[in-house]
Formats: structure tokens, sequence, C-alpha cells
């Protein structure tokens, strides 16, 4: 199915990679990327095309928290759990948003807008308490902040709050 709807972008991304198991990660995200989560059969199909086994796929793609492998809501909110955030507040920040949005990390809402998870280091120890919502960084988190943010969300699926996107790097090191 990806080699049917996104063969141009497949190509693309293992014409940049000299060793084909290193377009793993972004073959996985583009699978991500169409669905919302990573299938199964997704990974069957990327095991074909990289040459690997189905469990080597499955083995990195639950490695990364970054990847999902069961569908999540429209905004999928991670906050940063690691040392540096917790001493900051990350566990009051998932409290204010399990309140908010009456779920647990790991739920969904009912209209299946938010998931909430928590993550490991998102890499912005020098702006905690933050939290990574679909692509983008939302950082210096307080509870006003948040309510802007879900409040945002809710009416134009977009927040004018957030800080960056996450980006993949390239293989010389470039962001793309």
């Amino acid at each position: 199915m990806l080699q049917t709807t996104h063969k141009a972008e497949i190509d693309d991304i293992l014409s940049r990679y000299p060793v084909r198991r290193s377009a793993l990660l972004p073959l996985l995200y583009l699978a991500q990327r169409e669905q919302g989560y990573i299938t199964e059969s997704a990974m069957q199909e990327i095991a074909g095309i990289l040459k690997l086994t189905p469990p080597q796929v499955y083995e990195t793609a639950t490695f990364y928290t970054m990847l999902n492998l069961k569908p999540v809501g429209r905004f999928h909110i991670q906050v940063c759990k690691s040392l540096m955030c917790a001493l900051v507040g990350s566990d009051t920040l998932i409290g204010w948003i399990g309140r908010k949005l009456g779920i647990k990390p790991g739920e969904t809402t009912a209209d299946k807008l938010f998931t909430l998870s928590a993550v490991e280091c998102l890499a912005a120890c020098g702006t905690a308490p933050m939290m990574q919502i679909n692509d983008d960084y939302y950082e210096r988190l307080t509870e006003d902040k948040l309510d802007r943010i879900l409040a945002d969300l809710r009416q134009t699926g977009a927040s004018a709050l957030k800080t960056g996107p996450f980006m993949w790097p390239e293989p010389n090191g470039t962001r793309q």
C-alpha cells in the first residue's frame, strides 16, 4: 500500500541512504503519517522494501516513543518526563492536561480529538516544562498557556503558541 501511494517519496528516501537499512526510521514515519499510526501491514511492507525481517522493523518501531503502534487522537500530546522536565513541573503539566481533558497518559478523549502520552526526553531541557503536539513543540508551559493551546486546537486546529516543529534530521546532519 505504501509503495502504491508513496512510490516517489519512498524512492527519494532510499536514494539518500547508501545503506538501505538506514532508511528505516524515515519509512516508519512515512507510514505513520499515512494513518496516524504504524500498522502491522505497513511494518511488513517496510521490511520487504528494506530486506529486513518484520521483527527487526517491529523492534525499532517499539523503541521510539514518537512512533505509534495504535491509533491516537487528532492531537497527540506528548509530555516530556525526563529528569529535567520532572524537576520543573512535567508531573504538574500532566495533571493539568488530565483534569482539562478527563484522560490519563495512554488514553484518548471520547471525541478522538486528544491523546495524552508521557514520553522520555524531547530534547528541550532548557525550556521545560514542555510538550509536543503532533509535530509542534510548546515550551515554558504554564496553566494559562495550556488553556490557550487547547482552546486554539479545538477551535482552529492550530495554536500560535507553538515554538517550533519537530523535524527529522537529514543524513548529513541538516534538518528537513
